[in-house]
């Protein structure tokens, strides 16, 4: 293991025991934080890792507020969609294009999640005014969802910018105030 990869698990274990922790402490429905933590990992880290972060925090978190085991392929697919959705972003995304993929990887789980189609027993006819019923019924969860993703997607990408920018951007300047005296930055 490279340095680098032993300076990125610190990051990783922290990224999955949010994700977790957000799932299972009180919260409005479905607004989580692991799609966006999806979203960013795809970005941001080695891809090995990017699928990691979000299958463990819904492990994690599952197992201490139940498995739905007949959604769960759909709902981490989803999540592990999102990752690669990150990944194409590249490494130095704009908030814009981040904000734009986290309204993708939403739309595209209240589509794939709600199909009367996936559940052997459904609440709704497996017909197509069934499946349109379920989106129906399922419009006051979306609205969550998106909420959700949009807004951690704008804090882990912007917090991220913002820290990178404090780090690489201003360093030299506090570098030589902290050494020389305000005089000389």
């Amino acid at each position: 293991m490279t340095d680098a990869q032993k300076n990125i698990i610190p990051a990783v274990i922290l990224m999955i025991a949010l994700g977790a922790l957000m799932r299972v402490l009180p919260h409005p429905v479905n607004v989580a934080p692991v799609a966006a933590l999806a979203l960013f990992g795809g970005a941001y880290l080695p891809l090995r890792y990017a699928f990691v972060v979000p299958l463990l925090a819904m492990v994690g978190s599952d197992a201490l507020i139940g498995f739905d085991f007949t959604s769960m392929p759909y709902v981490y697919g989803m999540f592990a969609l999102t990752v690669l959705l990150g990944y194409k972003l590249g490494r130095a995304p704009r908030l814009g294009y981040a904000l734009g993929a986290s309204l993708i990887a939403s739309i595209s789980f209240y589509l794939v999640t709600n199909l009367v189609w996936i559940y052997p027993v459904s609440l709704y006819p497996q017909t197509w005014s069934g499946q349109l019923e379920s989106y129906a019924m399922a419009l006051p969860f979306f609205r969550n969802t998106l909420l959700g993703d949009l807004g951690y997607t704008l804090v882990f990408f912007g917090a991220y910018a913002l820290v990178e920018h404090w780090a690489h951007r201003s360093w030299p300047a506090r570098a030589a105030r902290w050494a020389f005296g305000p005089r000389m930055a």
